[in-house]
């Protein structure tokens, strides 16, 4: 069963990235490898553009279930774009085990 708009089938198999809150997704992002990480963020970061445009046809409060899962998706890409693009590892480095919590997120 798609999980996100007919538009991103290519995105399903990363669709268990579509998480709604920032601390759940920082800890998939620790949880996974940098394998998992590189080919979750190949896969979607060349759909950034084209994401966009589709969820700004929609307000954040009017998207439907699967336009939330997208915007969820690339929450996640936030996420992990530094460990893939600069740090080469999933943990902030040289961070030991301090933590940075939201204690405040968007609600959608």
């Amino acid at each position: 069963m798609a999980t996100l708009p007919a538009d991103f089938a290519d995105l399903e198999p990363f669709s268990a990235w579509a998480i709604p809150t920032e601390r759940a997704r920082y800890a998939k992002r620790l949880a996974s490898t940098m394998d998992e990480l590189q080919a979750f963020y190949d896969a979607a970061f060349p759909r950034m553009e084209a994401a966009t445009s589709y969820l700004e046809q929609h307000g954040v409060n009017d998207l439907r279930e699967d336009g939330r899962r997208l915007l969820w998706l690339y929450c996640s890409l936030v996420t992990v774009s530094f460990p893939v693009e600069v740090w080469r590892q999933p943990r902030v480095p040289d961070s030991g085990s301090c933590a940075l919590d939201a204690v405040v997120e968007p609600a959608i």
